[in-house]
């Protein structure tokens, strides 16, 4: 069997110090780049993985990150742990993923317990935890360094990632309106959640500006197929049946879109339907889902590099803003 490869032989390779390719592999200051470009090519060559637990002996950290969501759906999950997974990949550390699902009461002691039981650096913290002023309070009594994901409110201590949730949602429904649809109905997402306040609002806005702020259906959605589902026959059985339906999220316009086809309703021609944030699921119903592109992968993985830099004791941004994208699909047509 082949003996592993050692910090001790990337050095020789590279002809520098053990302490040297240490500061290479946490990517820290104080190396020329002729050097660290010989030390990168040892550990191409010599196919070196470093071993965790060696690292953090040396540098006094874990060398892990950790990542907390309390989110229904499965698609913007998968794209948040894809986002910060590939960071971390790229500084040769790893992330451990702490679910928070139905935690209620109990979320606050479950990260913690997250927290001390694998001791990770840090944290990003995604919504609606991002929110949480206990669990906010939690983690900066303990100094734990993290990065938040799409909070409420920005400017404190901890940096944040967010992007312009009421901005898009006013796009969407001026979008909408564009097609001539003068009844259009709303799915809000889940009540917890910051960016379904917001996501209303945007709308609310656009139908104000429009004069057609009054009497326009909303229906509650808890940001799952499920709840988009019940939603939409509620909207579409009604006597003033809306000639379109944007919904907080594409998990719940895909469950709008399954109601219009049980109650035989074309979509578009009948009805239209929008989304938000351009998850797998909504290049997957048919018809592909209107939506806006949240930039969630990019949020996360931002997020993951502005934590990195934090517990290097790096400077970082208090606030990073990304852009949004209004995407169109086959689900949205001109008001019947």
């Amino acid at each position: 069997m082949m003996a592993r490869t050692t910090i001790d032989d990337v050095a020789a390779r590279a002809g520098v110090s053990i302490k040297t390719v240490s500061r290479v592999l946490n990517d820290e200051p104080g190396v020329r780049s002729e050097t660290r470009g010989r030390v990168r090519e040892a550990i191409s060559a010599l196919s070196y993985r470093p071993s965790l637990p060696a690292r953090s002996l040396a540098g006094r950290r874990s060398n892990l990150l950790g990542l907390v969501y309390a989110n229904p759906s499965a698609n913007y999950v998968f794209d948040v742990q894809s986002g910060a997974m590939a960071r971390c990949r790229d500084a040769h550390l790893r992330l451990f993923i702490q679910s928070c699902n139905d935690r209620g009461d109990e979320t606050v002691e479950d990260v913690l317990a997250m927290v001390d039981q694998t001791h990770v650096d840090g944290l990003v913290v995604t919504p609606p935890l991002s929110s949480d002023a206990e669990l906010i309070a939690a983690l900066e009594e303990r100094r734990v360094p993290f990065v938040r994901l799409a909070p409420d409110v920005v400017g404190t201590r901890s940096p944040a990632v967010v992007m312009d949730d009421e901005e898009a949602a006013r796009e969407m429904t001026e979008h909408l309106l564009a097609l001539g649809h003068k009844r259009i109905g709303f799915v809000e997402g889940h009540p917890d959640h910051p960016s379904s306040r917001l996501r209303r609002s945007g709308f609310e806005a656009a139908l104000a500006l429009a004069g057609l702020d009054e009497d326009q259906p909303v229906e509650q959605g808890h940001n799952d197929v499920a709840s988009g589902l019940k939603a939409g026959r509620r909207l579409l059985t009604r006597v003033d049946r809306p000639t379109a339906i944007f919904a907080s999220n594409d998990d719940m316009a895909a469950g709008v879109i399954q109601a219009a086809r049980e109650l035989g309703l074309d979509v578009p021609r009948q009805l239209s339907v929008a989304g938000f944030d351009d998850s797998q699921i909504a290049s997957i119903v048919w018809p592909a889902l209107t939506t806006i592109r949240q930039p969630t992968y990019d949020m996360a993985f931002a997020a993951a590099g502005l934590l990195i830099d934090l517990v290097r004791g790096r400077q970082v941004p208090a606030v990073t803003r990304l852009d949004h994208q209004l995407v169109l699909r086959n689900s949205t047509g001109e008001a019947p």
